[in-house]
């Protein structure tokens, strides 16, 4: 516990001031983002995702972005996960993004949605056959006997979709979307006085732009 209470990082690389931000927040993560891209830092579009179940329980675990737009951050699961479930109960959840090469958060809260069938068949046939077949295979979040089930399942759906050109989308998978109402972008600064700027959606449309204390 005292090499953990000694760590420390101090953040020196960049600024995020009011007159640097842009006007729009998906703009604004775009950038960021494209930027974690050209860095070269490992698995630039994971985040956290967490939602809250029928128990009031938060659940947190990591996601991968596929996709964003002026509608929303798009992600993919199976929709028997926990984390479907918790959304089928409770529609709301939090994204964080952390670039630790950049000194860089993004956190985003919103309603979540699913996306359309036909847009998760799109993305759905962007992956890798293996990864299409997995999609058959697991029965995300529930129990199993051991990694054999797995292997032999995997067997067992590669065999049966080995003269299948178009393999289908399975029916308990899909995408879901985030709408943002409220994104924080946060940037390391020195002596921890850190820049964080909050942008919350107005109900008529447009963002409000707010400076936090770190």
């Amino acid at each position: 516990m005292d090499k953990l209470a000694q760590l420390r990082q101090e953040y020196m690389r960049h600024q995020l001031t009011e007159d640097m931000a842009l006007s729009d927040p998906v703009s604004q993560f775009n950038v960021w983002i494209h930027e974690a891209i050209e860095a070269g830092l490992p698995e630039p579009n994971a985040f956290i995702l967490s939602t809250v179940g029928e128990n009031g329980t938060p659940a947190s675990r990591t996601m991968l972005l596929k996709g964003v737009d002026q509608g929303g951050f798009v992600f993919y699961s199976n929709y028997n996960s926990d984390k479907a479930r918790d959304i089928a109960f409770f529609p709301v959840a939090a994204m964080c993004f952390l670039w630790l090469g950049l000194e860089r958060q993004v956190r985003i809260s919103g309603p979540v949605t699913k996306v359309s069938r036909e847009e998760s068949e799109e993305y759905f046939h962007t992956r890798p056959r293996e990864s299409q077949i997995g999609a058959w295979v697991s029965p995300q979040s529930q129990v199993i006997t051991s990694r054999q089930e797995l292997e032999d399942r995997l067997n067992e759906m590669t065999e049966q979709f080995k003269d299948t050109e178009v393999i289908p989308l399975p029916l308990n998978w899909g995408g879901y979307k985030l709408q943002p109402v409220e994104i924080e972008f946060w940037q390391g600064r020195p002596n921890r006085l850190h820049d964080r700027l909050l942008y919350s959606e107005h109900e008529s449309g447009g963002w409000t732009i707010q400076r936090l204390a770190p």
